[in-house]
């Protein structure tokens, strides 16, 4: 906003007044271009469109410029240059010379091309004399293409010297950073130019074609007519009718090979195989079923070039003679599928019936694949060294973590508590062991035996527990297969030997009758007809058998007391 003072008043809030005829308040322009150079500009007005009389002549001073004449004072004027020079940069601006061109580019690992051509368009900027080069793309040539040199000048020579465009024609090679370019034609734009400036135009070349791409390019269609043959009338008939073979893959020629089984499906419908693998229980392999998904089979192929993926069956009606047909699988023939050998040993009943309606092969007779079984290796186990019981040895010798040896429960539980005793006198050479007294008792439970020693006073023996339960071999016994003392071996008058010491049985208890008497048919009669000899009461005595036992155990006659 603007505002003027009263003339004589302090510029002070109220002393002032608003122009309301002024609109404009922007500052002018002191820059402006001519012929593409800048020129300055001396403002004649201010802010509000105020005149300044500062920059401004006076009018005696026009009026003096007015009446001299300068040519009296420093001579004739001299002739100012044309305003119609234009720069460079506006003169060329957005003009570009074209060529096309081409450079070979060598392959040296790669058997099949020994080099490729490869196309460039060079583009000349005239404004600043700048050469850029950029390679058109090709689809799938799986080379990054695009700008192969940026927009820049080109050194022509060690000497410093740039190229200029009247270095460039057509038909002349052009030598950019050590690659070798060969301009074969330009646009219309590029030709008028340069023969407005008096360059006259070599004739165009062509580009030579590339080998490696005229390998791989298609031949030339042929047109068939179509068969008689109707596809639909297969698909409506012989839908969701396969044949069904089942096959050896015999793969043991390669490493960690072996024979597996497969199935082969033939799919009427459309003439597609598949190829499904059997997998069985904790055979190790990856539960994936298809081995080949389903899909044409070629027969026979065409004389193809060598770079022909037959890999992966990319293969069509032009490249494939002849297809497997039904004819081809015949059960104990051999087959090969994308170069695995199969044998077709067997078939389905449907399969049967179809090559005797349709192919007038009465049977299809299965062959015999099946392998003899192996003999399984015998484990043989390693002798025993003595070192605790035998069974728990036996286990370190079945499972890495060792197991304890499996009980028979049921025989456990049912002779728990029972137990047959005897009494026994110590067999030695040694007068001192005359006297010693032993009760051996036979634990049914676990077949293990224990002997107890009774305590005699004044004898100078220390009485009690003379062995620990355990299981006592018979003497003779290998100690990898030892064989054990049974409740049939405890007779009175035997001998039994334990860990080299000799005892001789004197007496049993009454239980070990009473049981042997219900068990009969474990126990031979002779056993049994010992101990009833021994055991059964005399006429006119008590129980004599019973006073040797007393005796046994406690050492006085006469005792009324069983043995303990």
């Amino acid at each position: 906003m603007s505002s003027h003072p009263v003339h004589g008043l302090p510029f002070l809030p109220g002393n002032s007044y608003r122009d309301p005829t002024k609109s404009l308040y922007h500052r002018s322009q002191t820059l402006t271009y001519r012929n593409g150079y800048s020129r300055p500009v001396l403002p004649a007005v201010g802010i509000g469109r105020d005149p300044i009389t500062v920059n401004q002549l006076s009018q005696a001073e026009l009026d003096e410029l007015a009446n001299k004449r300068p040519t009296l004072t420093y001579g004739q004027a001299k002739q100012a240059p044309p305003s119609s020079f234009i720069p460079v940069y506006v003169a060329f601006d957005k003009k570009v010379l074209r060529f096309e061109g081409y450079f070979k580019e060598a392959v040296p690992i790669s058997q099949e091309e020994v080099y490729r051509v490869r196309r460039v368009t060079v583009y000349y900027y005239l404004e600043d004399d700048t050469i850029s080069v950029v390679e058109p793309p090709v689809e799938n040539s799986g080379i990054p293409q695009g700008t192969l040199m940026k927009r820049q000048r080109h050194p022509k020579n060690d000497n410093g010297d740039h190229y200029h465009w009247k270095d460039l024609n057509v038909g002349i090679n052009l030598t950019l950073y050590g690659r070798t370019l060969r301009l074969v034609s330009c646009d219309k734009f590029t030709q008028n130019f340069l023969e407005s400036e008096g360059i006259e135009l070599n004739p165009p070349d062509e580009i030579p074609p590339d080998p490696y791409t005229e390998l791989r390019r298609d031949p030339d269609r042929t047109f068939t007519t179509p068969p008689d043959f109707d596809k639909l009338k297969q698909f409506l008939t012989m839908d969701r009718k396969v044949l069904r073979f089942f096959s050896l893959w015999d793969d043991s020629g390669s490493m960690f090979g072996e024979t597996r089984p497969v199935i082969i499906h033939y799919y009427l419908m459309d003439d597609t195989v598949e190829v499904r693998e059997v997998h069985e229980r904790n055979d190790g392999r990856d539960p994936f079923p298809v081995l080949m998904k389903r899909q044409h089979l070629p027969k026979s192929v065409k004389d193809l070039r060598d770079t022909f993926p037959k890999c992966v069956l990319e293969m069509s009606n032009k490249e494939v003679t002849e297809w497997y047909s039904p004819r081809d699988f015949m059960v104990g023939s051999h087959i090969t599928i994308m170069g695995r050998k199969f044998f077709l040993y067997d078939c389905d009943a449907y399969t049967r019936d179809f090559y005797r309606q349709n192919l007038g092969i009465p049977e299809l007779t299965p062959v015999d694949v099946e392998k003899p079984r192996e003999e399984e290796a015998k484990q043989e186990l390693p002798p025993y060294n003595g070192y605790g019981l035998l069974e728990d040895s036996l286990q370190n010798c079945l499972t890495l973590v060792p197991k304890p040896p499996k009980k028979d429960v049921i025989k456990m539980l049912e002779n728990d508590h029972n137990v047959l005793r005897f009494a026994a006198a110590l067999d030695s050479m040694n007068p001192e062991h005359s006297g010693r007294r032993f009760i051996l008792s036979y634990f049914l439970s676990d077949d293990t035996v224990s002997i107890f020693e009774p305590q005699i006073r004044n004898s100078g023996i220390i009485g009690g527990k003379f062995l620990e339960k355990s299981r006592i071999p018979k003497p003779g016994s290998s100690m990898d297969d030892p064989i054990y003392y049974g409740p049939a071996d405890f007779t009175i008058g035997a001998v039994v030997e334990v860990f080299s010491h000799r005892f001789i049985i004197t007496d049993a208890d009454l239980y070990v009758l009473n049981y042997m008497k219900a068990h009969r048919h474990q126990f031979p009669c002779e056993v049994l007809r010992s101990l009833e000899t021994h055991l059964q009461p005399q006429e006119g005595d008590g129980e004599p058998g019973r006073t040797d036992a007393r005796e046994t155990t406690d050492g006085h006659a006469g005792g009324s007391e069983p043995i303990n």
